[in-house]
């Protein structure tokens, strides 16, 4: 199952040569005078992903310009990873509500210096826009100006000191909290009496600083029973308790949706704990006094010491996250603090929290679909889609299923889950005729003894609904149970259902097998697919599994593609679809 979420490649017949971009004609006196500042004017499609430029794009983006940048999902993969949260990021975190004039936002953000077109710095963008919503509420297009920030002396584009606020809460936004990050991190730097070696300093004010994020638990259900003006009354409320509650030198932001961020100055783990147990508390002390009565709320906080944590910002957001998705799950204290052993220490524990989640998720009906387009090598059409899965957290956020899928597995819940899937991508197939979907089965629920007879009565109750699902199965579960595999397979084709072979390349299959069990589709294994424009190695490995398929009359689908070189060289190779961030994430 491939998990990486925004759905379309670009416009229809879109190309993806370098420096052919999309432009907005606006009028004269308009272009040459954002081209006199420094600014330029796009426009996005988010549904079909393409985005738009005015006049002027190649004096603001200098040799990034050169580059394809027709599409939204082109454009965000050059944010530098730790310098800035992307576009889509700020559009679909969002908790606000566009009641039909839109929903502002403003970002700073730096692409990543790239050699290979002259680009030897960072180039930092001030991104003021607005976003609009389609008929389900959710952002469909947007629209904005984007400014390059000034440079240094050397000519390299610089951050501004203060990059902005968060409109609704008044709070530094993500890109400010990044520099405060780096900020601390340099004056830790340059305290001689902190140890590394031992992993903390002799005290408090050795240097060290605490990376802490709060969620607020419950927001999802205030704005189901109150209204989005709810939830954002609760997010402002909390924002300015957590602000009136730490010390002058300590920062507070807006880290994302209903997520804030906090870097406490000389602080260790101790410090921390009390700090977050302090707030914890105070949150949930007193409903908030609002326009719309009094509104309860619930914060949960995780925690990292910094520096020994992390020596980048990035990492010390990523560890903070890590300790806060500990924090939330089902059997998670309020305030839990990051460790190397975090994530390992218990494995039944482990198994215990995943089978607890997915068994609130299946009776609560929170198991959401996202769909991967699959397209067509030769022009980029979107063929079919890929069914992801994920999980609708309570607090209303998605996440991938990827990490639970073992602790199912162990737990004997992936038959349920797959059951529960398979009846989604049913009933969007029934109300979409031009609808094509693949989805995942796994060896578990295939081996099972009434699987056949469940799956012929689910598919054949709706005519033609056959013809447009693809089953895939692991080359790993079918060298593992071999004869219900072929059963499974025999009991697809009589239904017209089509079969693919996932993973293709990363089990033992021979050609007896490929040749004899009527496979329709193999999908070549993505690790070997990503590093292919660089790797000898999995070029040579890739054209062996492609000619295999060729020989065999089977189509070759390749997983993970994520830019135009790596679709070039498998193009040149024969294979006939792509799937990958390229072309589109799961989008719900």
């Amino acid at each position: 199952m491939r998990l990486p979420h925004l759905s379309g490649r670009g416009a229809p017949g879109g190309s993806f040569l370098a420096g052919r971009v999309p432009l907005i004609r606006p009028g004269p006196d308009a272009a040459a005078i954002l081209g006199s500042i420094g600014e330029v004017l796009y426009q996005w499609d988010i549904s079909t992903d393409r985005l738009d430029w005015g006049p002027g794009h190649a004096a603001v983006l200098g040799p990034f310009a050169r580059l394809d940048l027709s599409t939204g999902m082109a454009f965000g993969s050059l944010i530098s990873a730790g310098n800035g949260s992307s576009r889509y990021d700020a559009l679909f975190h969002a908790v606000e509500r566009d009641e039909g004039a839109g929903v502002a936002y403003q970002l700073v953000y730096a692409l990543a210096p790239m050699p290979g077109i002259g680009a030897l710095s960072p180039l930092w963008l001030e991104d003021t826009g607005r976003w609009f919503a389609g008929e389900d509420g959710r952002p469909s297009r947007a629209q904005g100006v984007l400014r390059a920030i000034s440079t240094s002396g050397d000519g390299a584009r610089v951050p501004p000191a203060s990059p902005g606020e968060d409109p609704l809460t008044g709070l530094p936004a993500r890109g400010q909290l990044l520099a405060e990050t780096q900020s601390f991190l340099d004056r830790a730097g340059r305290h001689p009496e902190f140890d590394p070696g031992r992993g903390r300093g002799q005290d408090p004010g050795d240097g060290r600083f605490a990376v802490m994020l709060a969620t607020i638990e419950n927001l999802f259900t205030l704005n189901q029973s109150c209204g989005y003006e709810a939830g954002e009354a609760t997010i402002s409320a909390v924002a300015g308790l957590l602000r009136a509650n730490v010390r002058a030198g300590d920062v507070v932001a807006r880290y994302a949706g209903n997520k804030f961020a906090m870097l406490l100055a000389n602080c260790g783990a101790e410090e921390a704990a009390l700090v977050g147990v302090r707030l914890s508390a105070l949150v949930s002390a007193v409903p908030f006094e609002t326009a719309f009565g009094c509104l309860p709320a619930r914060i949960r906080l995780g925690y990292v010491i910094a520096p020994q944590g992390g020596s980048a910002p990035q990492t010390l957001l990523l560890r903070a996250e890590e300790a806060l998705d500990a924090a939330r799950g089902v059997h998670g204290r309020g305030v839990v603090a990051y460790s190397r052993s975090l994530m390992r220490d218990d494995a039944r524990l482990r198994v215990r929290d995943a089978a607890d989640t997915i068994l609130s998720a299946l009776a609560d009906d929170r198991i959401d679909l996202a769909l991967q387009p699959v397209v067509r090598a030769r022009d980029g059409a979107v063929a079919f889609h890929e069914a992801l899965l994920r999980l609708r957290l309570p607090d209303g956020d998605l996440a991938a299923l990827e990490a639970l899928l073992p602790a199912a597995v162990k737990a004997g819940l992936i038959r349920a889950l797959d059951d529960r899937v398979m009846a989604l991508v049913c009933a969007r197939l029934s109300v979409d005729p031009a609808l094509r979907i693949s989805v995942n089965c796994s060896r578990d629920s295939i081996a099972a003894a009434d699987w056949i007879e469940t799956f012929t009565a689910r598919i054949g109750a709706i005519p033609g609904l056959g013809e447009r699902l693809i089953v895939e199965v692991t080359e790993t579960g079918l060298i593992e149970n071999l004869e219900a595999m072929r059963a499974a397979i025999v009991a697809c084709k009589r239904l017209g259902v089509r079969v693919a072979m996932d993973d293709f390349g990363a089990g033992h299959s021979s050609f007896r097998e490929l040749r004899n069990l009527g496979f329709d589709l193999v999908k070549i294994d993505g690790d070997f697919i990503r590093n292919i424009a660089q790797s000898a190695d999995d070029r040579f490995f890739v054209k062996t599994l492609v000619d295999l398929a060729r020989h065999l009359g089977l189509e070759i689908v390749a997983e993970w593609v994520g830019d135009e070189a790596t679709a070039q060289t498998l193009r040149e190779m024969g294979v006939d679809y792509f799937q990958g961030d390229y072309y589109g994430r799961g989008a719900p």
